[in-house]
């Protein structure tokens, strides 16, 4: 008897998989969607059309697509079965593969058949290695400071960087064409209703900016008809090796604006390794000047520019690309949104670190937002500062000598393509690092030393003592251990309210509860005009009540850019959607399958 899933329309062939599947793709049912109106974009509508770019009736059949089974170079499928196994779902060591390889071989010799699988592992591995279908091979170029250059330079000047990148274009093409995406991707902008004036915000095409772009795009006749495409982009730097910190990359990945988020969140090859980028190192003695740190920002910029220049041509001129649903449409591409932490925020705007890479906020009066940050302005403020880079510096919180390089391409600004970080800047930044450290130092700032570790200790005892439950996280130490992980904090999120009540003034437990509104809000996957509005609500409220670490002398300001990011979330909603699809977790966690498990598997090799 077969074991079925409705909603995913998949069978299974036991119950234990069933309930495996459910736990992992159904675990949090969502409620029925209220019925919408949508409206649609008119000219960017993404038209079917023929191989050559002809545009065809919106009822033409789908292009029938090559379903036939090819198992090259494996000489079938129970010999493609055997290697998916053993080399990436089991990770069998080469030795055990040619132990196991021998035991198919005495049986299959028993049983009077023909040969093993494969012979050894080498035979096995070089099979893998000749895999072709949708391999889009990987390049390499270098890159070297091109100032005055001797013997006596710094090595940072006399060393030559090399970065390692895919086709950008056969990248996009790949994920464009997937039919995996089919029914989980948006081929035109929208507008969503659920309402009379009650607009609905979930998946970026679903925002504001989409629509925004889709006219800019169609000024140019020649687009019309097209489908919009925007990748989005994504690099944090990450160390892979477990006991020391030496071996340090800095992945670029891609994703397309137009899957789901949530598909997104689940990976499901949609979110892609696009290129590593170059980390400089210097000396000791140059690693604090200015002339390091302005080449390290221009090869980061120069080197995107370059990444992401085989799509430029299509960003004014539409391609004909296969869809998700087998059709062919002409396909016009425009940079979307860049998912980073803080740190990588400042290198992609150019600003100085400290001010904010969307506004005009100086350092000191991070406690609102400033008048917006764009393209035109920050050119015309280099020219006008061109002489006088001190006073830009100090003044605007700009960087002189770095391009961002948004400005390669048309229409793209990278100051409206920051987006939000809730990882960073909500659940470890302003909760973990913010107010969870605040508070501690307010019961130790008030207390006698031991008195002060007598009440942590009882708020351990409180998180510790919270019962099983679905949804809660139990911490048998209490929070009293070093290494936290965004999961760890998410979970201390939703019991440290009622651990701290009693041991500090009201008015600090009213700011935790305010920030947690906030921040449970902000991670909603869909988002109305009711929801924002209590955003704005629930952030005023975090703002007035934040004010007692003032009055107890706990802090003597709040110049945090990550806690002052805060105030750009709701526009932010506005334009791409849902935040839950744009944040840094997402290529985070796609660090473990795409760089850390390889290296860790190739230690004995260079890795790239």
């Amino acid at each position: 008897m077969g074991f079925y899933c409705t909603p995913c329309d998949r069978s299974f062939a036991n119950r234990r998989g069933l309930l495996s599947h459910c736990a992992r793709m159904h675990r949090h049912v969502k409620p029925q969607g209220p019925k919408s109106t949508f409206r649609y974009h008119q000219l960017l509508n993404a038209r079917k059309c023929d191989p050559d770019g002809n545009f065809l009736p919106n009822d033409a059949p789908r292009p029938p697509r090559d379903d036939t089974e090819d198992w090259t170079p494996f000489a079938d499928r129970p010999s493609f079965e055997f290697a998916e196994l053993v080399f990436e779902k089991m990770e069998t060591s080469a030795g055990d593969i040619d132990h196991l390889l021998k035991v198919f071989a005495a049986k299959a010799m028993l049983d009077g058949g023909g040969g093993g699988l494969f012979k050894d592992h080498n035979e096995l591995y070089a099979a893998i290695d000749s895999i072709q279908h949708g391999d889009i091979p990987w390049k390499t170029f270098k890159v070297r400071y091109c100032g005055p250059v001797t013997l006596q330079s710094p090595s940072w000047q006399r060393t030559t960087y090399i970065i390692h990148a895919r086709d950008a274009r056969a990248v996009a093409e790949q994920m464009i064409g997937d039919p995996d995406f089919d029914g989980k991707w948006d081929y035109i902008p929208f507008e969503e209703y659920t309402g009379p004036e009650e607009r609905r915000w979930c998946n970026v095409m679903s925002g504001q900016w989409a629509m925004n772009k889709a006219d800019e795009i169609a000024k140019d006749p020649q687009t019309h008809g097209a489908m919009l495409v925007a990748p989005i982009l994504g690099a944090d730097k990450t160390v892979v090796s477990v006991q020391t910190g030496q071996s340090e990359f800095h992945p670029l990945y891609m994703s397309l604006a137009n899957i789901h988020g949530d598909v997104r969140r689940a990976h499901r090859d949609a979110v892609i390794p696009l290129a590593f980028l170059s980390i400089p190192k210097a000396s000791r003695e140059y690693d604090d000047q200015e002339e390091f740190r302005r080449f390290c920002k221009q090869l980061y910029h120069t080197t995107i520019a370059k990444v992401m220049s085989p799509l430029k041509p299509a960003m004014t001129v539409p391609v004909v690309m296969r869809c998700p649903d087998g059709h062919y449409r002409r396909v016009i591409f425009e940079l979307g949104p860049f998912i980073a932490d803080y740190p990588e925020q400042v290198y992609l705007a150019g600003i100085v670190s400290g001010w904010c890479p969307k506004c005009l906020a100086r350092p000191t009066e991070l406690h609102s937002a400033g008048d917006p940050r764009f393209r035109e302005l920050t050119a015309q403020l280099k020219n006008v500062y061109r002489h006088r880079p001190g006073d830009l510096w100090d003044t605007w919180g700009i960087v002189d000598d770095v391009t961002p390089f948004t400005e390669y391409f048309p229409r793209a600004d990278i100051h409206e393509l920051i987006t939000p970080d809730i990882l960073h800047q909500l659940v470890k930044g302003t909760f973990k690092d913010h107010l969870v450290a605040w508070v501690e130092d307010y019961i130790h700032a008030n207390n006698e030393s031991k008195v002060a570790k007598s009440i942590m200790d009882d708020i351990d005892r409180r998180i510790a003592a919270v019962p099983g439950f679905p949804g809660l996280r139990r911490f048998p130490e209490g929070r009293n251990f070093k290494q936290w992980t965004g999961n760890d904090s998410k979970a201390l999120m939703k019991v440290f309210l009622p651990a701290i009540s009693g041991y500090v003034p009201t008015q600090m437990v009213q700011c935790v509860a305010a920030l947690l509104d906030f921040s449970y809000l902000a991670r909603r996957s869909a988002h109305n005009l009711s929801t924002l509005k209590a955003m704005k609500n629930a952030l005023a409220r975090f703002h007035a009540t934040r004010t007692i670490f003032l009055t107890t002398n706990i802090r003597a300001d709040f110049a945090l850019p990550r806690q002052h990011a805060l105030v750009h979330y709701v526009r932010n909603i506005e334009l791409f959607g849902s935040l839950n699809g744009l944040c840094s977790s997402i290529t985070e966690s796609k660090h473990i399958r795409a760089v850390k498990r390889p290296w860790r598997r190739h230690q004995e090799k260079p890795p790239l």
